[in-house]
């Protein structure tokens, strides 16, 4: 990892660091008690920083280039040893290298979910997770407040802090932003670009910056998209009570293809019963018999309507579905009334049960019980 001579294995000549890492952030030269020379040459790399600490006191911050260490270029350690002009002797310090690259496809997300209130479905509660990359901005400032006197600093040992501070500033721009949840994924850039307005001043007083932040998926909990999907068949299948047909069917056909299924044999024997029907009506020889005048069957009677089924929010959480006789019982109970927020398919928004048409009878005052021995 490093390249280092000793000059008669007393002084050092030579400063340098050369990586073969991919998460080093921060190197110590190892001096090995060793006092560096004066004139030795000091090499910072492209990508790096050399920071010179002096009796545990930050010194001189060199960026890339090659130095020849006099007390010309070393400003702040001159002051701080009180050195004069004629000075020439060895002196030691200790040097950390600073990686100033760019640490890239660095993770983050919600370790819990978020709770925000959505103009459509009420509170909801979504995950997200994305990538970053961060980078060294002020490797003396980095090193005083990040890393301290860790001999090898890696990425991986800072950013755990960093997911906790996107997470808590994620969290306050989602809920101030009113976005949709169901827009939000065609919000994620602008998103993005909140979020890392809202972090910056935090990372930068740790000597960091982040080049690069992405969202990459806001979703909900399953069991609320379960609930969506079956939302969006219904909107596809344009009426509830063909939707529930269609339903009826698929389970049906389901049943009829799953081995040793007792509804699947029923479904078989009817369809033989159905084939043997048309069998019978053809001639000995599987032809059809003659056309005759098509008796005329009495129309089958229209389906019921369906039963709306309605949602109901308490303290902010959503239950349901319930039918109306349910919600009757709940307004005997005194769980329910007019002025609980109500929901069903069709509605544009939360409205209260009193101003429903199809609820404002469980509201009518009814009379009290009649006294004992009228």
């Amino acid at each position: 990892m490093a390249l280092f001579n000793f000059l008669t294995g007393e002084f050092i000549d030579v400063i340098a660091w050369t990586d073969d890492t991919r998460d080093t952030m921060v190197w110590r030269f190892e001096r090995q008690g060793n006092a560096i020379k004066y004139g030795a040459k000091l090499t910072v790399r492209e990508g790096q920083a050399a920071v010179f600490i002096n009796e545990g006191q930050l010194a001189d911050v060199f960026i890339p280039g090659l130095y020849q260490l006099e007390t010309n270029n070393m400003p702040i350690l001159t002051t701080l040893q009180h050195w004069d002009h004629g000075f020439q002797s060895p002196f030691k310090a200790e040097v950390y290298f600073v990686n100033t690259t760019r640490f890239n496809d660095q993770k983050w997300g919600t370790s819990n979910p978020i709770i925000c209130r959505d103009p459509e479905f009420g509170p909801v509660r979504i995950r997200a997770f994305g990538t970053y990359s961060m980078r060294v901005s002020d490797p003396g400032t980095f090193l005083k407040e990040i890393v301290g006197t860790d001999g090898e600093f890696t990425a991986d040992e800072i950013s755990n802090q960093i997911r906790n501070v996107i997470a808590q500033e994620f969290s306050q721009v989602i809920a101030k932003s009113n976005i949709p949840v169901l827009d939000m994924a065609a919000n994620t850039a602008d998103l993005g670009k909140l979020v890392t307005t809202a972090i910056n001043p935090t990372i930068a007083a740790y000597g960091l910056t982040l080049p690069e932040f992405y969202i990459e998926n806001v979703s909900l909990p399953d069991e609320v998209e379960k609930v969506l999907d079956k939302r969006t068949s219904v909107g596809i299948a344009g009426d509830l009570s063909k939707y529930t047909q269609f339903s009826a069917a698929e389970a049906m056909t389901a049943a009829a293809t799953t081995p040793n299924s007792g509804m699947g044999a029923g479904l078989g024997m009817g369809m033989g019963m159905g084939m043997a029907g048309q069998m019978a009506q053809q001639g000995p020889w599987g032809a059809m018999p003659q056309a005759t005048a098509p008796a005329t069957a009495p129309a089958a009677p229209p389906p019921p309507p369906a039963e709306n089924v309605w949602h109901v929010a308490v303290n902010g959480t959503t239950t349901g579905p319930f039918p109306a006789a349910t919600l009757a019982q709940m307004v005997a109970a005194g769980s329910f009334s007019g002025a609980s927020l109500v929901w069903a398919p069709g509605f544009d928004g939360w409205k209260p049960a009193s101003g429903v048409s199809d609820l404002a009878p469980l509201f009518v005052a009814m009379p009290p019980p009649p006294p004992p021995g009228a």
